[in-house]
């Protein structure tokens, strides 16, 4: 991860946005970075390189970062 200077990108808000509306946004660049950020908090955001990005995913989908 590392923080990436590029224009204003499009965020995408999480299918499984809060009802108080915290969410987590993604937006993907042409150049396969992927950022994340807090859309609460939208001026600090995580940017991703395509592969880090796919383990992210998976360790996501494997449950590496449940919290219970």
């Amino acid at each position: 991860m590392s923080f990436h200077a590029m224009p204003c990108p499009r965020w995408r808000k999480s299918s499984r946005c809060g009802a108080n509306g915290t969410c987590v946004e993604v937006a993907g660049h042409d150049d396969g970075i992927v950022s994340v950020r807090d859309g609460a908090a939208d001026d600090t955001r995580l940017d991703f390189t395509p592969p880090e990005w796919r383990r992210f995913v998976a360790a996501v989908r494997r449950g590496s970062f449940d919290l219970h």
